[in-house]
């Protein structure tokens, strides 16, 4: 018989942690990178703090979440980019809901994460995915021997203030791809991923937006576009969808 280091066992445990909504949810909210409280999670979920303080305390010690406290306030966040790219790949091969968002508002914050949000540390949603698609256009990047940055790739970032020897020396992959759940395509991931995403925010060209939500700034829209050698009409949003009958 074949033996592997991880039995079945292991995988459903794993797998349960995450088959509750409640959990869940927490691991969709704190894809935005950042650490939030238990109430703050629970606010986001509909849930009560006592049961949120339970769902968090199995996700920490099954080790999809990591605990920080300061003073009397408990912070949780994802353990690391693999839990994150986890959640991701899971969401990316999820059903689409069964029925669009019943409310402007609910459409609204839908089209925005769909538009551009960040996964973990990095930019996801279709904002996320064209800039991965003209990485590879501009020759930024190579797919033909596996996914990798080109000698041009470096001038292009040094030409945007992104330092690249921290990149040499990151602990995870230098450039990898992660399905995007909403537009079920590669998006930019590992430590380049990362590193755009904060220098974008840093030049102003993009702003955090309600929760993972990202925004192209006015004049972060026409500075990106022609850092990647395209029209800025090339990164507006999708055009808005109806809310449906139950719209208020």
């Amino acid at each position: 018989m074949t033996t592997t280091s991880t039995d079945g066992g292991a995988v459903a445990g794993l797998a349960a942690l995450l088959a509750d909504r409640t959990r869940a949810s927490f691991c969709l909210a704190l894809l935005d990178g950042r650490a939030w409280t238990a109430g703050e999670l629970a606010r986001a979920a509909g849930v009560a703090a006592s049961t949120a303080s339970d769902h968090l305390t199995r996700l920490v010690r099954g080790g999809l979440l990591v605990e920080e406290r300061q003073g009397r306030h408990r912070y949780v966040r994802l353990a690391g980019p693999s839990v994150a790219q986890l959640i991701e790949d899971l969401a990316g091969h999820a059903p689409a809901p069964a029925a669009p968002p019943r409310t402007l508002r609910a459409a609204s914050a839908g089209a925005a994460l769909a538009y551009a949000r960040t996964c973990y540390d990095h930019l996801a949603g279709r904002l996320g995915v064209r800039l991965y698609d003209a990485l590879l256009a501009q020759r930024v990047l190579d797919r033909s021997g596996g996914l990798a940055l080109t000698p041009a790739g470096l001038d292009w970032l040094t030409g945007i203030g992104v330092p690249v020897e921290p990149l040499r020396v990151a602990r995870r992959p230098m450039v990898r791809d992660c399905l995007d759940w909403t537009e079920r395509r590669p998006h930019l991931a590992g430590a380049l991923g990362a590193a755009l995403c904060h220098r974008f925010l840093d030049l102003g060209w993009t702003v955090r937006g309600t929760g993972r939500a990202i925004r192209l700034t006015p004049a972060g829209a026409p500075a990106l576009a022609a850092a990647l050698g395209l029209d800025p009409a090339d990164l507006a949003p999708a055009p808005p969808r109806d809310a449906g009958a139950g719209r208020a």
